[in-house]
């Protein structure tokens, strides 16, 4: 009579833990991602709507300037020339209200991604799955922050090309004009760094209504309550904060009339964005870790 081993479960246990490694997390949450028909539903109709909103500025300011008179000749040598406002093919790419729309449509994608989980339990089969709850984290804001950073670029490419086309007679610009590029890819960065955001917030709240309210507040409200003037110190605050820096990127660095008192340098824009995406991403990986479900 034989003594029965226990190497055969041993193995097996072995061969499983190796396969569910990161890239089976990264597969994993993909599917997770995309098997939400609200995925399909927001991102498929939220990108078609920035696009129009900034093609309808593209062909209204093209229909203007079709019907605006000449421009006065130059004035002879040694006398002033009259001050005249040049338009900005730069900002109707841009449009802020358009943009607006994609950070609360990307902001709240990312938030679903994370409380969605929370809200129908879901959340305790999957840290049954895979212990390693930072692991599981960081699997879900790698496959969200690529997604999301293809979308931007996307929506950003395809909202500089086509109002620029419409614009190819009115002044129009090419990728090759300055400013151009570092707006296209501002925006394009613009859509990860604000789900990021709704994850992190998400993990914090893990309540639907609340995340999307938060998201809206410090994306686009909190913002506003720094704008003033008078205190620099409430204006480097507002300087901060993703929309401001945001805004910073896409001006036309040859027209930029809006800058005002204080204004954020194109260096210290990037550093924003780039410190938001960092912070909302080491918080939306550590908090799981640090609390219950």
């Amino acid at each position: 009579m034989t003594t029965p081993t226990t190497s055969e479960p041993t193995v097996y246990a072995a061969t499983v833990d190796s396969r569910a490694g990161f890239r089976g997390l990264l597969v994993a949450e993909w599917i997770k991602l995309w098997s939400l028909r609200s995925t399909f539903w927001v991102l498929g109709s939220g990108a078609p709507v920035v696009i129009g909103i900034n093609a309808n500025s593209a062909r209204s300011n093209a229909d203007r300037l079709a019907h605006q008179p000449e421009l006065p000749p130059a004035p002879p040598p040694g006398l002033p020339e009259l001050p005249q406002m040049l338009f900005d093919p730069l900002s109707t790419a841009f449009v802020e209200p358009a943009w607006q729309l994609l950070m609360v449509v990307t902001g709240s994608v990312g938030a679903l991604a994370v409380f969605g989980e929370y809200t129908s339990g879901l959340i305790r089969t999957t840290f049954a799955a895979v212990p390693a709850r930072r692991s599981l984290m960081a699997a879900k804001v790698s496959v969200m922050a690529a997604v999301m950073f293809v979308l931007g670029a996307v929506v950003a490419g395809a909202s500089f090309g086509v109002t620029q086309a419409i614009l190819h007679d009115h002044r129009g610009m090419s990728l090759g004009d300055p400013g151009a590029v570092r707006a296209v890819a501002a925006s394009a960065l613009l859509a990860p760094l604000c789900a990021l955001v709704g994850m992190a917030l998400g993990a914090l709240i893990r309540h639907a209504a609340g995340t999307v309210v938060s998201v809206v507040g410090v994306l686009l409200l909190l913002p506003t309550l720094f704008q003033g003037e008078t205190y620099r110190w409430v204006k480097e605050i507002g300087n901060a904060m993703p929309l401001t820096a945001w805004q910073a990127l896409v001006r036309n660095p040859e027209r930029d009339y809006n800058a005002g008192m204080y204004p954020v340098s194109v260096t210290e824009a990037w550093i924003v964005c780039v410190a938001w995406l960092l912070v909302a991403a080491v918080v939306a990986i550590d908090v799981v870790q640090r609390r219950d479900v």
